[in-house]
């Protein structure tokens, strides 16, 4: 039995934030609630004095796992850049108990036969390691996946992430059978018509710079089309890691309208803005890229009031020696699993943005309600997936469980130490 004694219960599926004792035993929680009755659960249970690990959580918050329906574990073809196990550390390391991976891999998971190669590798990792299948086949946008077989087979979902699906006869049969198989679509909106050079705002970064950029057009363009489809075929939509203010009112207008439309927000989006570029050069290189300031306060306030319903890493790793490449050769993206906590709580909590418990929301409950999975808790006969960190706690950004290094938020000090993250009941990361 793990005996969780004095921590801080903020649950975003509960919408709790209390004093409580946990307990734990196998990979259930057996009891909650202030000053527990530790000696009739031992009883009820048959449990030895020997056999209780004790947590003093004195001052942290214990909290479900957290959930990032948004990474790149890069297994198969890019193991180099990251590997399945190398990534669920990561995830561990930065309080994930459950991660959804991008199925833009090398073959990428247009087959039952890749997918169920990453599910089977997935299952020998202490997380929870889920995987969506593409829309199309080899991401080429022209002809759908078997996506009943992969439905079948586990797929958590269908993405084509990395690139847009431009044809749109393609796009409204993919969402129509995802509604059918009840399993959400999600897209990644850039339309290359408005893209110079990807990765960087087109502004005055890129024109100081000389860098041809990517428009806000590119993304509001897809956004607004796909809204609309998604409104006439009922399809369940994610816009992934929004970037525009343009894409956040248009989000805003498809939830008034009565779709079940829902957005992402990455830590760098909400964090940063384009001048980021300028002082970490390609660690500031993403797509979409950074925006301006005032994109980044309409994503804060898409967050407050609901449109923007999740928060994603979309952890993006790269070797050193391809970041280190000039910016029009470097490739675009950033790790993210583990510093997402630490930037969700200094760039929303702390500032008065959002309560601890609207941020769990975000980082556990409403992910997973996403892609039907049922939201942790931390309740009795919950699943045993936990994170116990500091709020205010501070610790510094320097060193990574992920094989890969490039992150802009190296050497920045952030909140949210984490000490402990229980997945399934066991304590698959610790740091006290």
């Amino acid at each position: 039995m793990i005996y969780i004694k004095n921590g801080r219960v903020v649950d975003g599926a509960e919408g709790r934030d209390e004093l409580s004792d946990v307990a734990i035993i196998g990979n259930e929680i057996v009891g909650v609630g202030p000053q527990l009755d530790i000696e009739m659960i031992k009883a009820m249970h048959d449990i030895s004095e020997s056999d209780i690990q004790v947590i003093d959580a004195s001052g942290l918050v214990v909290a479900p796992g957290l959930v990032d329906t948004h990474v790149h574990f890069r297994d198969p073809g890019f193991t180099y850049k990251e590997d399945i196990d190398s990534g669920a550390e990561a995830a561990a390391r930065g309080g994930f108990t459950t991660v959804i991976c991008m199925a833009n891999t090398k073959p990428v998971v247009d087959s039952v036969d890749v997918l169920r190669y990453i599910q089977e590798k997935g299952e020998k990792t202490s997380i929870h390691v889920l995987q969506t299948a593409t829309v199309t086949v080899g991401m080429k946008g022209e002809e759908l996946v078997d996506m009943e077989a992969l439905e079948e087979a586990g797929a958590a979902g269908f993405t084509d992430d990395g690139l847009p699906i431009l044809n749109e006869a393609i796009l409204v049969e993919a969402m129509n059978k995802a509604s059918e198989l009840d399993l959400p679509i999600s897209l990644h909106e850039e339309d290359p018509l408005f893209i110079k050079q990807p990765g960087v705002n087109m502004g005055k970064v890129s024109e100081q710079l000389g860098y041809g950029g990517a428009a806000r057009a590119a993304e509001d363009v897809m956004v607004a089309r796909d809204i609309a489809l998604a409104l006439n075929t009922g399809a369940t939509l994610c816009i992934q890691h929004i970037s525009s203010k343009n894409s956040v009112e248009f989000v805003r207008a498809g939830k008034k309208l009565g779709g079940d439309i829902h957005a992402e927000a990455t830590p760098h989006h909400f964090t940063l803005t384009e001048e980021a570029v300028l002082k970490y050069g390609t660690n500031a290189r993403m797509n979409p890229p950074l925006r301006e300031e005032e994109d980044r306060l309409a994503i804060i306030e898409g967050i407050k009031d609901g449109t923007i319903d999740m928060i994603v890493t979309d952890h993006a790793p790269h070797s050193t020696e391809e970041k280190a490449k000039p910016l029009g050769e470097a490739p675009s993206g950033i790790i993210g699993l583990e510093t997402s906590l630490g930037l969700g709580i200094k760039s929303l909590v702390q500032p008065g943005h959002i309560s601890l418990v609207k941020l769990m929301e975000l980082m556990s409950a409403n992910p997973a309600k996403l892609y039907r999975l049922i939201p942790g808790s931390i309740k009795k006969g919950a699943p045993a997936d936990i994170v116990i960190f500091g709020e205010n706690e501070n610790w510094k950004v320097e060193d990574f469980a992920s094989k890969a290094e490039n992150s802009p938020f190296i050497g920045w000090k952030l909140p949210g130490k984490i000490h402990y993250t229980i997945c399934t009941g066991k304590i698959v990361y610790q740091n006290v």
